[in-house]
């Protein structure tokens, strides 16, 4: 390169992200459990550009959404967007597939997605989302199965410490109609303010459903204007808690004003309780929260959200019923329910709870070389621990010595050593070398000819068709 040709600083984008090999194995291990559960449930891949024409996607995810997208055009000029999640795709596939993609569905989908929001600590401007979604049926069985499928996800990944909280957007609809709150507006304005319960406190949600309160910055918050009594109804409500889903269901029916609309929601959430009983999902893993309100304003039926570590991490994902985004494709709709969830985030929570998978990105074995080997010969025996179905490599790094190469190994955490030399090859054996056993003899010995002779006890000389029966009975220890 010409010296006067200045050189590039190497950085990554606002948001993005590079994954170094222990971190992409990592994140494929915890896709691989997805991926084996949604199986073992009935729903199969589909993927999707990750551009769609913008008419696709606007207006899908709310304003919000709208002003975040990353908006592009193709070379005929045509508006177009990246996909900010794998919802909005699937239902246009299921309006344009018809005669291919038979209601019922199931379908799972795994890949990254893209939001122009503002990044922060978790949050990304690419990240890979882990989506299901079952289109055809209007049963809230659909719903306990999705459920009980990410209860099965966490237990196998180890993240005991979690709950599924679920609520219906039918209940929180009587519930408000019961309080005499028609107006759309004013109906959202109390599901956002429900919605920071968590964060605020119960005391700050009664100030902002009456008539506002001043936040720690000094900001006025605006209030929703309730009465007092409208306050402690909805704030009672909220607050229902049970030993078993019956009894929250018991509980909610005795609180709400009797009406169809109630009267419809509370057997919907009592056959959801009955449906995940039927597929054996504990009230610790699934649990009726009749205060969660995210998303209400999108989902049409059931909601669900994944808590980790209830009060000291938070969601990592959220799903429920909505049933009207694919007739913005079809003169018709087609009930669908489904959950996604942020691998970021999933990631993070893992490492919370001490539970990220260990998955180790270098070779099993290393195919060491004294002297002048030919390179085939090295190969013929890498080709052999291959075929064995060891992971193995021969190093062909610049610098020869046999110090470089155990050092290689040892930067890259390769426990085993083939070692084989002229002499070795005449006769048909090769030395192989515990490197990890060999590290931990050595580790205490401070005299020079002691520190060689614990290395040298690690390595074995077996005939050449004995070297993959040494090799795992050295990696079983």
């Amino acid at each position: 390169m010409p010296d006067d040709t200045p050189l590039i600083e190497p950085r990554v984008l606002k948001g993005f992200q590079d994954f170094l090999p222990e971190e992409v194995l990592a994140r494929n291990a915890v896709m691989d459990v997805c991926e084996s559960v949604f199986r073992k449930y009935g729903f199969v891949p589909l993927q999707t550009p990750a551009l769609e024409h913008l008419d696709t996607l606007l207006g899908t995810g709310g304003e919000e959404t709208n002003k975040e997208l990353f908006r592009l055009e193709t070379p005929e000029g045509e508006p177009i967007a990246m996909r900010f999640d794998q919802t909005v795709p699937f239902a246009r596939m299921m309006a344009q597939y018809p005669d291919k993609l038979k209601a019922p569905f199931r379908r799972y989908a795994m890949g990254p997605v893209w939001r122009g929001d503002r990044p922060g600590p978790g949050r990304f401007r690419e990240f890979t989302q882990i989506d299901m979604d079952a289109a055809g049926s209007e049963s809230v069985a659909v719903d306990a199965e999705i459920i009980a499928a990410v209860c099965e996800i966490m237990v196998t990944l180890g993240a005991n410490d979690f709950c599924v909280l679920v609520n219906n957007r039918k209940l929180i609809d009587a519930l408000l109609e019961g309080c005499g709150i028609t107006d759309g507006a004013r109906g959202k304005h109390v599901l956002r303010v429900i919605d920071k319960l968590e964060k605020v406190g119960v005391d700050n949600i009664r100030l902002e459903l009456g008539d506002g309160r001043i936040d720690d910055s000094g900001d006025p918050i605006p209030g929703v204007h309730l009465d007092a009594t409208t306050i402690d109804a909805i704030l009672s409500f909220i607050g229902i808690t049970g030993a078993t889903r019956e009894d929250v269901v018991e509980a909610m029916r005795a609180a709400l004003p009797a009406s169809e609309r109630a009267a419809a929601a509370l057997d919907e959430m009592a056959q959801l309780a009955a449906c995940l009983d039927a597929l054996g999902v504990p009230v610790t893993q699934a649990r009726f929260a009749p205060s969660l309100a995210r998303g209400l304003d999108y989902y049409t039926g059931p909601v669900y959200e994944i808590a980790i570590a209830e009060g000291r991490f938070g969601s990592v994902g959220g799903g429920g019923r909505y049933d009207g985004l694919v007739s913005r494709f079809l003169e018709r709709s087609i009930p669908c329910a489904g959950i996604a969830f942020g691998l970021d985030r999933l990631m993070a929570a893992l490492q919370f709870l001490g539970v990220t998978p260990r998955v180790s990105a270098q070779s099993q074995v290393l195919v060491a070389f004294v002297g002048r080997v030919p390179e085939p010969e090295l190969l013929r025996i890498v080709k052999e621990l291959r075929a064995a179905g060891l992971r193995a490599e021969v190093y062909f790094g610049v610098k020869r010595g046999m110090k470089h190469q155990l050092a290689h190994a040892d930067r890259c955490g390769i426990p085993v050593a083939v070692i084989v030399g002229e002499d070795e090859l005449a006769k048909g054996v090769v030395s192989i070398k515990d490197l990890l056993a060999g590290k931990d003899q050595r580790e205490d010995i401070t005299d020079h000819d002691a520190y060689r002779k614990a290395g040298r006890t690690a390595q074995v000389t077996v005939p050449r068709d004995a070297m993959v029966t040494t090799i795992r009975e050295m990696l079983a220890c």
